[in-house]
Order: structure tokens, then C-alpha cells, then sequence
């Protein structure tokens, strides 16, 4: 069984209440759980850059998590165009290479996804992106963690006609609802309100419906879009 303080992080932090779930680790806590608790917060509400960075520092640096959060940080910068770094395209590819090679089977599924966003979303590059996100999502279903297809087929999606792509969408938003994943949530909403046609009653309804959650939650991307 979990040990109480990680199950309440946890929790906490599918609830989008990060600073919470910071609090309650303990500073015998593992940290790869606090540095990835730290980079969410920074992804989700692109804050707290520095104290993502230092958590991701303190992890031993030849690790598959420390290669991933550390590619992952690199490619945010980019994405979000906060303070980039002459080498982050090449420190996040090569971060992904590495945990893709841990040896690892979900691990190597994370680092192919994020590998694929990378190449989907910096260098538009869709050929070499989706037999990343094919692989990932081979991985993903053979687990059976509903959690990780959820990311994937959200960024699969827009690659797809649209009928297919709606309905991965969808899949998606359920997957994180049934999870109670909040942050994932709204950002499955965000992204099939985006897809659906202009004047649809239920893109209406997921407007309304996402954009107090993402204020609340001060999720950066979201609420900039607002």
C-alpha cells in the first residue's frame, strides 16, 4: 500500500492542487514524486520554473525519470516560449531518447509520446510524430492505464478525419472524468470545444463549462485563451 503522504499527493495532484500536494511530502518523500509534482505545477500553471527545475536537479541524473522531466522542461520552455535555451530542442530530444531506452515498457511509452509531441508541436513534423504516438498508444493499451491513452489519443486526434477525431476526443474527456483527473479534464474539454463546429450546443456548453475550472486552477494556457 501506498505510504499516506504519497496517496494524498497523489490525489492532490489529480485534483489540479499542486502547492497541496507539495506540502504534504515530507522531506523523506521520494523525490521523483515531488519533481514530477513540480513540473506538472510548472506545465500546468507555467509558475514555479525555478523550484521545478531544482526538484528535477536533485534526482539522481542518469535516471529514466530525471531524462524525461528534464526533456519535459526543456520542451515547455519552447512551447510556452518562457526564457528557451539555445539547446533545449536538442537536451529534450535526447532526454526522450534516454528514457526511451531505460528498459522500462511504460516508461519507454511516456518518453515515445512526449518524443512525438515534441516533433508534433516544435517541428511540425507529423510523419515523424505519429508512429511515436502509435507506439505509445500500443503501450498504453496493453496496460490498460486509461490515464496515459487519454493524453495520447488527445494529441493523436487532430491528425485523424473528423468524425475519428471527435470521437477520440471524447474518449479522452471521458477517460480523465471516470480517472477524476480535474486539470486533464478541462483541458479535454478545452481541446474538443476547439474541434467542434462554431454554433454546436455542446461547444457552448463545454466553453462555459471549462473556462471557471481553468481560471480556478490558473491553468496558463487555458486561461490566456479566455
Amino acid at each position: 500500500m501506498l505510504a499516506d503522504d504519497t496517496y494524498i499527493a497523489r490525489r492532490l495532484q489529480l485534483l489540479g492542487e499542486w502547492d497541496a500536494a507539495l506540502a504534504v511530502l515530507g522531506p523523506d518523500a521520494e523525490p521523483e514524486l515531488r519533481a514530477e509534482i513540480a513540473v506538472d505545477r510548472w506545465f500546468f500553471q507555467i509558475r514555479s520554473h525555478e523550484e521545478a527545475e531544482k526538484a528535477v536537479a536533485a534526482l539522481d541524473p542518469a535516471s529514466p525519470t530525471a531524462h524525461l522531466l528534464t526533456a519535459r522542461l526543456a520542451y515547455s520552455r519552447l512551447l510556452f516560449q518562457r526564457d528557451p535555451r539555445a539547446d533545449d530542442r536538442a537536451v529534450a530530444e535526447a532526454g526522450y531518447r534516454a528514457a526511451a531506452e531505460s528498459g522500462d515498457e511504460k516508461m519507454r511509452g511516456w518518453a515515445e509520446y512526449h518524443w512525438a509531441v515534441l516533433l508534433d508541436n516544435i517541428d511540425e513534423d507529423p510523419a515523424g510524430a505519429l508512429p511515436r504516438y502509435e507506439t505509445a498508444l500500443e503501450i498504453a493499451r496493453k496496460t490498460g492505464d486509461g490515464y496515459f491513452e487519454s493524453y495520447i489519443i488527445r494529441h493523436l486526434a487532430p491528425h485523424k478525419e473528423p468524425v475519428e477525431r471527435i470521437a477520440m476526443l471524447r474518449r479522452s474527456l471521458h477517460l480523465r472524468a471516470a480517472l477524476g483527473a480535474r486539470p486533464q479534464v478541462i483541458a479535454a474539454q478545452a481541446t474538443l470545444a476547439e474541434y467542434l463546429p462554431e454554433g454546436d450546443p455542446e461547444r457552448a456548453e463545454l466553453m462555459r463549462t471549462y473556462r471557471p475550472g481553468a481560471e480556478e486552477l490558473h491553468i496558463g494556457w487555458l486561461v490566456s485563451e479566455s
